[in-house]
């Protein structure tokens, strides 16, 4: 549990999220000592690499930006370039450390814009990042004032991605992420300010039960930060692929913006209100020498950019805000 133990340490010293700790320690536990991919020690021993050297020189602003080239030699950077592109695909960012430019597929930046001057302030507040990659937006939030930020994530290279990044940083305070689904914390948890579910709540089978337990783990008062890919159409408008939507293989249902308008009044959040709507581009989304070998014009129609390869309206993404009662 090595991996875990600075970020134990600094929950069990915050009294909101010291309870979790019951459920949290056996989970990581058992997750260490019965974790069977192959990639798992090998990349153990790839970000020991990493101890040792970190950089005052940060900046979590468009691209996270820690250390400069001109402080180590030729030689240690290409060690690190090595050690990091053993975690690719890299999918979100942009990341650049110790000189080294990591181009994500996906520009994570833009997103962030659209929604950084319409959420409540995360000034000293305690943040849950849903499906939060490898923690990009985290990097943000930090930068944005938050206290105590908890990513999770079930997928191992970006938990990697991001313990190569904090170990870049120094490893700073209030910044984590734990390799779980929201499924697996506690319902009975109300100790986040704000909660950000950004892309995730397509690919869950219960968007409903998605909602509900998002609640749950706001303090009252607390706000929602949801992003979502959309489709046209009124409050009825729900879309669920028969297959694949933009090749991907496990989204249940994509709703129209009316649809999770419903959605979260009907789940009991106040003042429910869409603050954006953007077409996914080539600018924001696309195949890099970091990224994946496929990337958004392979899944859109070569003759009409406005439909996906399974003849679906092109991926649209919306934002939305509400507030727990």
């Amino acid at each position: 549990m090595n991996l875990f133990n600075r970020d134990i340490a600094e929950l069990a010293s915050d009294e909101k999220l010291m309870p979790w700790l019951t459920t949290l320690l056996p989970f990581l536990k058992n997750w260490t000592e019965n974790n069977n991919h192959g990639d798992f020690k090998p990349w153990c021993r790839h970000l020991d690499k990493l101890s040792g050297l970190s950089s005052s020189h940060q900046k979590f602003e468009s691209t996270i930006e820690i250390g400069q080239a001109d402080e180590i030699s030729i030689g240690r950077q290409k060690e690190i370039t090595n050690v990091l592109k053993q975690f690719q695909p890299w999918r979100k960012g942009p990341f650049r450390l110790f000189g080294i430019d990591i181009d994500s597929e996906w520009r994570s930046d833009l997103k962030w814009d659209r929604l950084k001057d319409h959420i409540a302030p995360l000034t000293d507040g305690t943040v849950l990042d849903v499906g939060c990659s490898n923690g990009y937006h985290m990097w943000r939030m930090k930068e944005a004032g938050a206290k105590q930020i908890v990513g999770i994530d079930p997928c191992l290279h970006y938990l990697f991605q991001f313990l190569a990044v904090r170990s870049l940083a120094g490893n700073p305070h209030g910044i984590h992420l734990f390799p779980m689904i929201l499924e697996q914390l506690p319902l009975d948890l109300p100790a986040f300010d704000t909660v950000f579910s950004m892309g995730v709540i397509y690919h869950q089978k219960s968007p409903f039960g998605h909602l509900e337990h998002l609640k749950k783990l706001l303090k009252n008062e607390g706000q929602l930060v949801l992003e979502t890919m959309i489709i046209s159409g009124d409050e009825r408008t729900v879309l669920t692929p028969e297959d694949r939507y933009a090749c991907m293989g496990n989204v249940w249902c994509i709703p129209s913006a009316k649809a999770v308008l419903l959605w979260l009044r009907k789940t009991g959040f106040k003042n429910p209100r869409l603050i954006n709507i953007s077409t996914t581009t080539e600018n924001e989304q696309h195949r890099t020498e970091w990224g994946c070998t496929e990337s958004l014009m392979d899944f859109l129609n070569s003759e009409n950019s406005g439909l996906t390869v399974e003849g679906y309206e092109a991926p649209r993404r919306a934002v939305f805000l509400a507030e727990k009662p």
